[in-house]
């Protein structure tokens, strides 16, 4: 219950609350599978996401199209996602997702002044369908793969639109809970979610995220920027141990 918590805090600052849970349903139940896994992962922590999209909502004025279009593409990639995540091996799209990693956290470590202020590269009719662009790339590896979707959603809004990391975060919560319904109507009807380890989990989550709004709304884009790093850190541990493992044994 407490890395519930934890993930929700984390994850309504920057995502990546996926990295804490996943981990320790595996670590705590191995006989899950790993559609099981990441189902229960899946329900828990949607509720939390929807509590810090309405948190920020009530502070940070959103770009309604853009937000829109961006989660119909999150929604509907997500879904396809989810539907290849137990048909294609993971193993494949690892070896990218490090490398991608690694130009993100460069890259965002070396920008100092990316996402303090906000400076839009588009017109505001070109604006929701670079929003689409990011939601749908985002929301297919939402549902393939899952922890850190909402960092590259906010990832994608600062350095490829120019949003602030304060906005930016906030239109990842409402596109990331979008996004969420869409896989976890898939593992809900395939029988993936453990109800009665998500449901204790799901109300420890909304707790952290509550709190993780608070703080992120609170500190500012410069906050949430350091949080950023931090769990693009994450990642990089993540998906270079996964590819390291069989090398270890």
């Amino acid at each position: 219950m407490i890395s519930a918590l934890l993930a929700g805090f984390i994850d309504a600052i920057v995502g990546g609350g996926g990295l804490i849970q996943l981990p320790v349903l595996f670590i705590l139940f191995p006989s899950f599978s790993v559609p099981m896994a990441i189902g229960t992962n899946r329900f828990s922590s949607f509720m939390g996401t929807a509590v810090a999209a309405f948190q920020y909502l009530k502070k940070v004025k959103i770009p309604i199209k853009t937000t829109l279009l961006a989660s119909f593409g999150a929604a509907s990639m997500s879904f396809l996602g989810a539907n290849l995540s137990y048909k294609v091996s993971q193993e494949i799209l690892k070896p990218i997702i490090l490398v991608l990693m690694i130009c993100i956290a460069v890259y965002t470590y070396r920008k100092k002044a990316l996402g303090l202020e906000e400076k839009l590269r588009f017109s505001l009719k070109i604006l929701p369908f670079a929003g689409l662009i990011i939601g749908m790339s985002a929301g297919f590896y939402n549902g393939f793969v899952g922890p850190g979707t909402g960092s590259l959603l906010i990832f994608g809004f600062v350095s490829i639109i120019g949003f602030g990391f304060i906005r930016a975060s906030a239109i990842s919560k409402i596109v990331n809970f979008i996004g969420d319904i869409s896989s976890l109507i898939f593992f809900l009807s395939k029988g993936f979610v453990i109800f009665k380890i998500g449901i204790p989990m799901m109300l420890c989550n909304i707790l952290g995220s509550y709190i993780g709004s608070k703080t992120a709304l609170k500190n500012g884009s410069a906050f949430v920027r350091k949080m950023f790093l931090v769990v693009v850190g994450l990642l990089l541990l993540r998906f270079g141990y996964d590819i390291l493992k069989p090398f270890l044994i």
